[in-house]
C-alpha cells in the first residue's frame, strides 16, 4: 500500500503543516509536540492513524532534545528520574494493547481530557508545588503519564506539570523532558508495532512528518530567544486548550 492510498494529497499536505507547527511549538517551549500533531492531525484523519503518524517525528525531535547536551548529562536526567521513567514504560506499554479496542469517540475523550486539563490549568496560573521529590508520586504520575500516553501519544501535561512542581531548572527541565519524553518515545513504538497501529502501511506516512517537524523545531529554535516566551507560552496553551475542548466535543456529540 502505498502512502497516497493512504491519504489524498491534500490530506498529506495538511498534515505536513501540522507538523511543522507541532515542530516549532517544540523548539520553542521544549514540549507540546504530541499533543499539536495528534490533536491536530485527528481533526481529519482516524485517530488511530493520527496516532500512528506522530511516532516518528516524536522519536527523532525527543532524541535530538535529549542528547543536546551530551550523552552524559542524559543518562545523570535518567538516574534521577529512574522511577517515573521505570512507571511510565510498564503503563504506557499497558495502555498501547488497549486502544486498538477502543471506539473512535472514546479515544478522542482520552486525548482531550489531558490537553484540555494541563491548557486549562495553566492559562488559569494554577500552580502546584512540590518541596522535595518523592518517589511515591513520582511513581503515581509516571504511571499515569505512561498509561495515557500509551493509548493517545500524549504523556506531556502530567510529566511537564511535576517537573515544575519541582520548581526544576530550565536547562534541565528541557533536558528531562527530552530525556522522558525520548525513552517514551522508543517504548511507544515498541508498543505500536505490537498493538498493530505502527505497520508496513502507516509507517511511511509518519516517516512523512519527519521532515516537516524537524524544520518546524529548527526554526523554533531559531526564534526561542527573540520572541517573548510568557506569551508565546498563553498563546500556545489557548491553542491547545480549544483544540482539547473540541475533541472533548467531537468524543461526546461524534
Amino acid at each position: 500500500m502505498t502512502l497516497l492510498s493512504l491519504l489524498n494529497p491534500n490530506e498529506l499536505l495538511l498534515a505536513a503543516g501540522v507538523a511543522l507547527v507541532a515542530g516549532w511549538v517544540k523548539g520553542m517551549v521544549g514540549f507540546a509536540m504530541p499533543m499539536v500533531l495528534v490533536s491536530g492531525l485527528s481533526m481529519f484523519l482516524p485517530p488511530d492513524l493520527a496516532l500512528a503518524g506522530l511516532i516518528l517525528p516524536t522519536l527523532v525531535t525527543n532524541g535530538f532534545q535529549a542528547l543536546r547536551e551530551g550523552i552524559p548529562a542524559a543518562i545523570s536526567a535518567m538516574k534521577a528520574f529512574r522511577v517515573f521513567l521505570a512507571a511510565g514504560l510498564v503503563f504506557l506499554l499497558i495502555g498501547a494493547q488497549v486502544v486498538s479496542s477502543l471506539p473512535a469517540s472514546t479515544f478522542l475523550l482520552i486525548i482531550g481530557i489531558p490537553v484540555s486539563f494541563f491548557a486549562l490549568i495553566q492559562v488559569l496560573g494554577v500552580q502546584l508545588v512540590l518541596r522535595n521529590p518523592s518517589p511515591r508520586i513520582e511513581l503515581g504520575i509516571g504511571s499515569v503519564a505512561g498509561f495515557v500516553g500509551g493509548m493517545s501519544g500524549i504523556w506531556g501535561p502530567p510529566t511537564v506539570a511535576y517537573l515544575t512542581a519541582l520548581n526544576t531548572p530550565k536547562a534541565m527541565q528541557m533536558r528531562v523532558q527530552g530525556v522522558i519524553y525520548g525513552l517514551g518515545a522508543v517504548a511507544l513504538l515498541v508498543a505500536h508495532v505490537g498493538s498493530g497501529i505502527f505497520r508496513a502501511d502507516t509507517a511511511p506516512f509518519s516517516a512523512a512528518l519527519i521532515l516537516p517537524a524537524a524544520i518546524g523545531m529548527w526554526i523554533g529554535l531559531q526564534l526561542q530567544s527573540r520572541i517573548d516566551q510568557a506569551l508565546f507560552r498563553k498563546v500556545t496553551l489557548l491553542v491547545l486548550l480549544v483544540t482539547g475542548l473540541n475533541l472533548l466535543r467531537r468524543g461526546l456529540l461524534g
